[in-house]
């Protein structure tokens, strides 16, 4: 599950990545990046809300496997060249990598032991940083040497490799599947119900939207922002954004440890979101003449909190899913993650289209995080006798 995380999060994260090639050599305006973010969190945000019948049928292993399938062809229809082959692309590529983590939770609900979830998930989802660090080195070098389009049927090509690799393990950890599971429209509305009405839950929901909303924002625009706004070449941009990113490895894993050992789970939550929109802050803060270590710095703290956070709640998600819905819950969850990666690029968008500025997005993607965290806190102090 790692190994497919890492793969998912690469295909996902490598257009804007290599956005500055893609606009420089297709002519056309930066805010459209925003729109591709949105298109595939669109199509994103069924996949996930829907998907809890499908991994209920044919098993968690092997929706994992279409979805690769479905990245990877997304890519490779974006790497046609046109700016119109985009749109599926971007569709395709956001159903593809979203059931990667409601399958893997579903798989990893079912074996790991209650008191180290927080710790297991955390493990797993060292595969998002590292799939972005990956691609921030791998990226950047392809498209000096090959070409923007090369360089996606690359990420193409790996992505359908990773599924081809799963198969062996399929009879192994396929075997809850239910073939006589039925699926029907009505279970996306009936999945968010349920999960909408349990208090808990519903918090998750919205820390989700917010978490992933702001971190939509850094994987989608950070390199563009030093790129066009800060003067920083491609290449180094590249770098400045997987040195960033490797911070998150073993920060994932240190918050995964405090949430199992020292702090509670959802205390541990609200101090990211608050922590997050800071860094945020400081990312709008940025200035190009700042010497490269200073750059690092913030951006590593971004990292450490907006790209950090997700096995600690994915575990609190775990715990609270009512029995042998986990992966459906899980895909409730996430769906609200999607909703504010398909919102926030769109708001970002309109910030750098009417006003030309990287640093009021950033500024507005702190505000859902901030929010959440006094929020939380505040139920949580509430809550206390």
């Amino acid at each position: 599950m790692l190994a497919q995380q890492t793969c998912a999060t690469m295909g996902r994260s490598v257009v804007p990545l290599v956005a500055p090639a893609i606009v420089a050599g297709l002519e056309i305006s930066p805010a459209l990046v925003g729109v591709y973010l949105s298109l595939s969190s669109a199509a994103a945000f069924l996949a996930t809300l829907g998907c809890g019948g499908f991994i209920l049928r044919y098993g968690a292993l092997r929706i994992t496997q279409i979805g690769m399938l479905f990245l990877g062809g997304g890519l490779a229809i974006c790497a046609s060249g046109t700016v119109a082959a985009f749109v599926p692309g971007a569709l395709a590529s956001g159903l593809g990598q979203a059931v990667s983590t409601p399958s893997s939770s579903h798989l990893l609900g079912r074996f790991a032991p209650p008191r180290l979830a927080p710790l297991i998930f955390s493990l797993k989802q060292t595969g998002v940083p590292a799939g972005l660090m990956l691609a921030g080195i791998l990226a950047p070098a392809l498209v000096e040497t090959v070409g923007w389009q090369l360089t996606l049927l690359c990420i193409a090509a790996i992505c359908a490799g990773a599924a081809l690799a799963l198969q062996p393990l399929r009879d192994r950890f396929d075997t809850d599947r239910n073939p006589a599971q039925k699926l029907s429209p009505a279970d996306m509305r009936s999945n968010a119900l349920l999960v909408l009405r349990q208090p808990a839950l519903r918090l998750l929901c919205f820390t989700m939207f917010s978490f992933v909303g702001l971190q939509s924002l850094f994987t989608g625009f950070f390199v563009l922002y030093l790129v066009e706004d800060l003067r920083h070449d491609l290449a180094n941009a590249g770098f400045a954004f997987a040195i960033a990113v490797a911070v998150a490895v073993p920060a994932r894993i240190g918050w995964g440890w405090v949430a199992s050992r020292l702090v509670p789970p959802g205390t541990l939550l609200a101090a990211l979101a608050i922590a997050m929109a800071a860094a945020a802050a400081g990312t709008a803060a940025l200035d190009g003449r700042w010497p490269f270590w200073a750059l690092a710095a913030v951006t590593m703290v971004f990292s450490a909190t907006a790209v950090s956070w997700h096995g600690v709640l994915l575990a609190e998600v775990a715990r609270l899913s009512p029995s042998g819905r986990i992966g459906s819950t899980t895909g409730v969850v996430l769906a609200f993650g999607d909703a504010g990666a398909l919102i926030l690029p769109l708001v970002f968008s309109a910030a750098l289209a009417l006003i030309d500025s990287y640093r009021a997005g950033f500024l507005i993607g702190a505000l859902p995080a901030l929010i959440v965290g006094l929020y939380s806190f505040r139920s949580r102090t509430r809550q206390q006798p």
